[in-house]
C-alpha cells in the first residue's frame, strides 16, 4: 500500500483554475464554525512535513499555500481565534474548540515573507485553489515519530504525485529568501554608512551582518553560524520540534 501523504494528494493532485478569485475557509467545529474569507487565489501551495503546520488526523503532511494578507479576513465567530505561539515568526491562528488553524501571519517587516498570510486550502469547499506544486521540509516528518529508514519511500512516493521532495523549501522560494537576505545586508551597510558614503570611524561599533550570531533573529542568513541550515530556519518559521 502507498504510503498516505495528505488526503488532499493522495487519490491525485486536482488542478487550479486560473479564473479563480477566491474562497471561504472554516474550522472544524460542528457550530459556530471560525470563517475566514480570502479574496484571491492561492499562490506557493506545497505539502510540509514540519511539525507546526496544522495536520488533519492521520495526514503524514500538512498542505499550505500563500495570500497577500490583505485578502484575507475573519468573517465568523473571530473571538474563538487564539494565537499558538506567540513567540514564533508566523503567528499561527487557530480555533480554540477544533484547534485547526486557520490562517498564519508574520509581523516582522523584516521577514522575506511578510505581507502574506499562510492558510490551508483544504479547509474551504470551494473548487479551484492552486494545486500544490512540492513538498517542503520532507525530513521533518522523522521528528514527528517517522521511521527515517522509509524516507526513500516518502520521497518516492511523492516523485510519483508530482511532488518534487526538499528538506527546505522550492529553489523558487529558497533564492527569494537569500534575495531578501542580500537587501537586508545592503540596507545594513548603507545605514552604517556616513552622509559622503565612507564607513563610520573605527571607534563606533559596526552593524552586525545578519551571518553573524548577534545579528537580529529577523534578519536571515543563508548560513548562520551556531546551528546551521536547522537555525536559519528557527529563525524564519520558529523551532520545528
Amino acid at each position: 500500500m502507498a504510503i498516505a501523504i495528505h488526503p488532499a494528494v493522495d487519490q491525485g493532485i486536482k488542478p487550479g483554475s486560473s479564473g479563480f478569485t477566491g474562497g471561504t475557509l472554516r474550522c472544524h467545529c460542528t457550530s459556530q464554525q471560525v470563517e475566514v474569507t480570502v479574496g484571491t487565489q492561492s499562490a506557493h501551495n506545497h505539502v510540509c512535513g514540519c511539525t507546526k503546520c496544522w495536520k488533519p488526523e492521520g495526514a503524514l503532511f500538512s498542505m499550505v499555500a500563500v495570500v497577500p494578507k490583505d485578502k484575507v479576513q475573519v468573517t465568523a465567530n473571530e473571538s474563538k481565534l487564539q494565537v499558538v505561539d506567540p513567540n514564533a515568526a508566523i503567528k499561527r491562528y487557530a480555533c480554540r474548540d477544533c484547534g485547526v488553524h486557520m490562517y498564519g501571519r508574520i509581523d516582522n517587516p523584516d521577514h522575506p515573507f511578510y505581507g502574506l498570510d499562510f492558510i490551508h486550502t483544504e479547509l474551504s469547499s470551494d473548487e479551484g485553489w492552486s494545486a500544490p506544486e512540492f513538498a517542503a521540509f520532507c525530513s521533518s516528518i522523522i521528528e514527528s515519530g517517522f521511521d527515517p529508514s522509509r524516507m526513500d519511500e516518502v520521497r518516492a512516493r511523492l516523485r510519483d504525485l508530482g511532488l518534487p521532495p526538499y528538506d527546505v523549501l522550492s529553489p523558487d522560494l529558497m533564492d527569494l529568501i537569500a534575495a531578501h537576505a542580500v537587501k537586508l545586508r545592503e540596507k545594513a551597510t548603507a545605514k552604517a554608512a556616513d552622509g559622503d558614503g565612507r564607513p563610520k570611524a573605527a571607534e563606533e561599533k559596526p552593524a552586525a551582518r545578519p551571518s553573524e550570531p548577534s545579528a537580529r533573529p529577523s534578519e536571515p542568513a543563508v548560513q548562520p553560524k551556531g546551528g546551521g541550515i536547522g537555525a536559519f530556519f528557527s529563525r524564519l518559521f520558529g523551532k520545528r520540534s
